[in-house]
């Protein structure tokens, strides 16, 4: 457990870190002030100083950045200046974020989310290149002889146009549809022969195992392919197709086809963690990539308190020709943040539920 929970908290830092510091270098570059850069959520445990102290003996004079980890692993934040509603008279107006132009706001906002992004496709080109790469292709190498997949009529060299007419581009498509079929009837769109045809199948209980899925009897194929432009080209493949998981699970999740009782939390993450470290290093660098691409779209999501949300105010700012009242939007995103808060305690709820 404990070795889990080290492996827990140096996944979700890293994250954490990538993404705050896309934040940070992008307000030092365009030198909007930044009182503090934290890790963590909670009572602090380390800083680099204090701030208070430090206005004492400074006087007049603002503060420089402070640097703190919090008790808690989950999240973090960096604190700019201007960016709430209370204005500091010690910080000059061209210092602060509302005081520079839009553009310049909106790269501050997206590069958090673009921080996570640029560290999944790294680790991925990383993994890529030591482990070597497996194949994408939604093209069926094996079909197992008397499984529901052979029994259906499907064939060896088929390949997968669609599962319950939702088109796969990739394997991952294809393992995630058939994750949310379940133990219902699907129906196959597969080119074979340069026709399109159409199979329904019903999936069988898994065997000792694998008894908490279901099998169709497709076995993919495993191979690892090695060198350097395979691997750069995969990087980028990967992250596309992870990329395409979390917004076809989003659209799943408004149209009914996933639930929220499905979702993840915290504790989620944790059971990942310990599931996935003893399989090894290419799985753990394979879940950074997964869970930093994952945190990325879920932050640009325009929904307040996201960045995403602070970015519609951007374009509503641009539309209407003047920013929203800065107590408005921090009225606004303080609501968000409180709904955010609720669903992380009912989603936490339900993993714990999950893990008995």
């Amino acid at each position: 457990m404990i070795v889990s929970i080290i492996y827990f908290v140096f996944i979700l830092g890293i994250i954490v870190l990538v993404h705050e510091f896309g934040h940070f270098i992008f307000s030092k570059m365009f030198k909007v002030h930044v009182y503090e850069f934290s890790i963590g959520m909670g009572p602090a445990i380390w800083t680099s100083k204090k701030r208070q102290e430090k206005k004492k003996k400074a006087k007049k004079k603002v503060s420089e950045t402070t640097y703190c980890i919090r008790a808690i692993p989950i999240g973090g934040f960096v604190q700019l200046a201007g960016e709430g509603a209370l204005e500091d008279k010690n910080i000059p107006k061209e210092n602060l974020l509302q005081g520079k132009p839009a553009w310049q706001r909106f790269l501050i906002m997206f590069f958090g989310a673009g921080n996570n992004f640029i560290l999944a496709i790294i680790v991925l080109f990383i993994c890529a290149l030591i482990y070597g790469s497996p194949n994408l292709s939604t093209s069926i190498p094996t079909v197992i002889e008397g499984s529901p997949m052979a029994d259906a009529g499907l064939q060896s060299g088929d390949t997968i146009l669609a599962i319950n007419n939702k088109t796969t581009k990739t394997l991952d498509d294809v393992q995630l549809y058939l994750t949310i079929a379940g133990s219902k009837e699907t129906e196959f769109t597969i080119l074979r022969d340069n026709q399109e045809k159409k199979y329904k199948v019903t999936p069988l209980k898994g065997k000792a195992e694998e008894e908490k899925g279901y099998s169709f009897g497709i076995q993919f194929d495993n191979t690892m392919h090695k060198g350097f432009l395979k691997s750069l080209k995969f990087s980028f493949q990967k992250f596309y197709s992870i990329a395409r998981q979390v917004f076809i699970t989003l659209k799943e999740l408004f149209t009914g086809g996933v639930g929220i009782n499905q979702l993840s939390g915290p504790v989620g993450i944790y059971s990942a963690v310990d599931e996935t470290r003893s399989a090894g290093w290419y799985s753990i660098l394979s879940l950074i990539a997964l869970l930093s691409v994952n945190v990325g779209i879920m932050n640009l999501i325009p929904f307040p308190a996201f960045d995403g949300g602070r970015i519609l105010f951007l374009v509503i700012e641009k539309i209407k020709g003047s920013p929203v009242k800065p107590e408005t939007e921090n009225l606004i995103h303080n609501i968000g943040f409180f709904l955010l808060l609720a669903l992380l305690v009912y989603v936490t709820f339900n993993d714990i539920l999950r893990l008995f």
